[in-house]
């Protein structure tokens, strides 16, 4: 799953609304997961304290990563769906799926 190779999408909505630098961080946190990774990873970004505070969480196996980054621009509050599904990976938002 989530291989460095396979192509990677992202949607509109992601476009429009996640800066390119969060979802740079996004994919390279799934990179720097480890071994087996679910199809699945869902990322719920928040604002906290002027920080922008990204939840990484996956199902099978369970995976729980927090990571809180300073914020050069304005903060995002979204929840990001990462999906593999055998042939491509891609980024969409939670209200998009």
């Amino acid at each position: 799953m989530f291989e460095k190779n396979k192509p990677r999408y992202l949607t509109r909505g992601v476009d429009e609304s996640i800066p390119l630098e969060l979802q740079m961080f996004m994919w390279e946190a799934i990179d720097r997961m480890p071994e087996p990774k679910d199809y699945l990873q869902v990322f719920r970004l928040a604002e906290q304290n002027c920080l922008q505070v990204i939840h990484h969480t996956a199902e099978q196996p369970e995976f729980d990563m927090t990571y809180i980054l300073p914020t050069v621009t304005k903060a995002v509050t979204a929840k990001v769906y990462i999906i593999d599904d055998g042939d491509h990976c891609t980024m969409l938002l939670a209200s998009e799926y």
